[in-house]
Order: structure tokens, then C-alpha cells, then sequence
């Protein structure tokens, strides 16, 4: 027992003495705590929402007003054209659209019933669902309202007779049968992706620092540039067959549809590769031993993870939270990859995603290249 104890206080000595083990143990989960306790959560709150009026009359207005002043909804978005409001949804810049037909408020009027229409971006998995209950939930307000309402407020003496009702019509672009795989699945490739690029890179290249490689770098003709192309290249590759497999087996095994162009999705992987990569090799400049560079990545892409849209959706986090997703290379990624697989959207319709990409690319692997270099000179 004496042994242990000793043996136990020498492990406490050196993890307090090892200033980089102790931020690890100590300041690292703290981070986590904060920043995932206002990322994962499904209550979602200023929903971009677009509104298509085609009535334009007091009660239509009553009703866009009960929906801005809900906050659960942002209206970003207003016009009379429903192709419009249909492009928005396709480009990912709406979760929801409200569509009020014409004549609502005479319907009201005449005969107690009117219809509106809500179509839901259901490539957005769970919050697809919430968002539909929320609407819900503020239009039979509103027609428990009109109810209450004096037949004068709506120019009718026979109003009192019968109580106004609005029937609701759902509509669910992209995933009808909300099937929870088909939103996963395209997410969970970006994973695979992640994992490849980010935490294999890094621990390699730790590796090669604790057998003394690097240091045997200054004695051969090889530079470090083609070092680190050598070293970062099968990861690249490797990333795109994991891709490839991870598609194939979404697809035969779950039924994930395959809408948009195969060759368009594994462009996009290969330039988020650049990024996952750049990444990895970043981490393996601040750490020393594999266990380390293992702790860091995983630390990197579990936030990465939860703040991406992946498990809880963008729009239920804190505003500031939602600001700062936008960092998050691994968020674009999956947009595109979920655009791309269950929307069919082509390259005009990925763009800005894919224009994030790009400049992270440009500067993550731009970065942590000439940080490589300074540290291994």
C-alpha cells in the first residue's frame, strides 16, 4: 500500500509540474462545459422564416406579426412569389415558410375556415419537428384569437355564430417522411472525414517527433516541405476512401438518397480535407507526444462536433454561439453534404458554404505549414 501511495503521489507530482497536462485536466473540460452548455440544446429560438402573403390584408398581417413576436421566429424573408421562398429553403437560408393564400380573410369571414400552408426545410433532422410544433402552437392562437374576436373586427355581423378556425397544411421539402437516417447519415460522413484528417495527422507526425525523425530531417536531401506533403497525402487519400465507403454503405444500408452529383460532393471533401489537415498538423506544433496530440484533437473535434449542426441544430444555440458556428469549417461541410445528398443542390446552390471552405482552407494550412516550419527549425 505504501508503494501505491508513493507511486500515486509521484503521478500527482508530475501532472502538476507538467503545466501543458494540467491546462489539459484542468482548464480544457471547463472550456467544453461553457461553450457546448450553450450549443446543445433543442430549444430553438429566432428560426429564420420566410413569409409568403399572398392576402395582404389585416388578419394576414395579425397572424406574420403573432409569428415575429413569438421568438421563435426571425422573418428574414418576405415576398408574393412562392418560387422565391422554395430557392431559400434550397439554399439552407430558411428553416420555414409560411405560405397565406389568397382571400384569407374572407374565408375567415364567410366561412369560419381558412388554410394556410407551412413548408418545412426537413433536411434539418429533429429541429424540422420542433419548429412544425412551434407554428403549430401560434397559429391556433391566433385562432382561438380570431375566436374571441367581436364581429366587428371582421366586418361581419354573422360572425358570432360560428368560431374561426385555420386549417393547417404541412408540407416537408427534401426528407417527406422526415426519416432521421437520411439526416444523419450525409453528417456522419463529415465525421469520418474529420476523424481521418484531423486526429490521424496530428498523432502521426507526434509520433515521428518522439522517434526523432525530424531531428534526421536536417542530415537527408528531403526538405520539410516534401515531408509534409508525404506525411499529410495518404491522409488525404484515405479521407476520400473513407468518404466513398461511408456513402456506400449509407446508401445500400439505410437508403440515404443520393440527389445531387457524387462528383461535386467528394470536390467539396477534398478541399475540407485541406482543412482537416492543416488542422492536425497545427496540433501536432503545440504538443509533443502522441497521447497529447490524441487529448487536443479530441478536444478540437468534439466542440467542432457539437457545433456544427450535426446532433442539435444552429438554430436552437445561443445567438453568440450561432456567430461563432460560422468558424466552424466542419458546420459548412455538413450543410453542403446535406444539400448536395437530400436536396440535389448544385454548385450556385453551395456556394457561400463552399466559399468558407476555400478561405479556411487558404489559411488553416497556410498557417499551420509555416508554424511547422519555425517550430521543427
Amino acid at each position: 500500500m505504501r508503494r501505491v501511495f508513493f507511486l500515486a503521489q509521484a503521478e500527482l507530482l508530475h501532472v502538476i509540474r507538467d503545466r501543458a497536462t494540467l491546462v489539459q485536466v484542468l482548464v480544457v473540460p471547463m472550456v467544453q462545459i461553457l461553450i457546448l452548455a450553450n450549443a446543445a440544446t433543442f430549444e430553438i429560438r429566432d428560426t429564420r422564416m420566410w413569409v409568403v402573403d399572398l392576402d395582404r390584408t389585416s388578419v394576414s398581417r395579425g397572424l406574420v406579426n403573432r409569428f415575429a413576436a413569438s421568438g421563435h421566429f426571425d422573418i428574414t424573408g418576405t415576398t408574393p412569389s412562392l418560387e422565391a421562398a422554395n430557392e431559400a429553403l434550397l439554399r439552407g437560408d430558411m428553416t420555414l415558410a409560411l405560405v397565406i393564400p389568397r382571400d384569407f380573410e374572407a374565408d375567415v369571414v364567410r366561412t369560419r375556415h381558412a388554410n394556410v400552408e407551412l413548408v418545412v426545410n426537413a433536411d434539418k433532422g429533429a429541429a424540422a419537428g420542433i419548429v412544425q410544433s412551434y407554428a403549430a402552437t401560434i397559429l391556433g392562437a391566433y385562432s382561438a384569437e380570431l375566436t374571441r374576436l367581436r364581429p366587428s373586427g371582421f366586418g361581419g355581423a354573422g360572425m358570432a355564430r360560428a368560431a374561426p378556425g385555420i386549417d393547417i397544411r404541412y408540407r416537408s421539402r427534401y426528407n417527406p417522411t422526415l426519416n432521421y437516417q437520411h439526416y444523419m447519415v450525409p453528417g456522419l460522413l463529415v465525421a469520418l472525414v474529420t476523424m481521418i484528417g484531423t486526429l490521424l495527422t496530428a498523432q502521426n507526425i507526434a509520433r515521428e517527433k518522439e522517434l526523432g525523425t525530424l531531428e534526421q530531417l536536417n542530415v537527408t536531401p528531403i526538405t520539410r516541405g516534401q515531408f509534409i506533403a508525404g506525411k499529410l497525402l495518404p491522409f488525404w487519400l484515405i479521407g476520400l476512401i473513407e468518404l466513398a465507403l461511408g456513402l456506400t454503405l449509407g446508401v445500400l444500408v439505410f437508403d440515404v438518397p443520393v440527389r445531387g452529383s457524387v462528383f461535386l460532393l467528394f470536390g467539396v471533401a477534398g478541399l475540407y480535407l485541406l482543412v482537416a489537415l492543416g488542422i492536425g498538423l497545427w496540433i501536432s506544433t503545440i504538443v509533443d507526444t502522441q497521447q497529447q496530440a490524441m487529448f487536443v484533437a479530441f478536444f478540437i473535434i468534439n466542440i467542432y462536433m457539437l457545433m456544427s449542426g450535426l446532433f442539435t441544430p444552429i438554430d436552437s444555440m445561443a445567438p453568440w454561439a450561432q456567430t461563432a458556428a460560422e468558424l466552424n469549417p466542419v458546420r459548412h461541410f455538413v450543410a453542403i453534404s446535406r444539400a448536395i445528398l437530400i436536396k440535389g443542390a448544385g454548385l450556385a446552390d453551395i456556394a457561400r458554404p463552399l466559399t468558407f471552405l476555400a478561405v479556411f482552407a487558404a489559411v488553416v494550412l497556410t498557417s499551420a505549414v509555416l508554424q511547422y516550419r519555425k517550430r521543427a527549425s
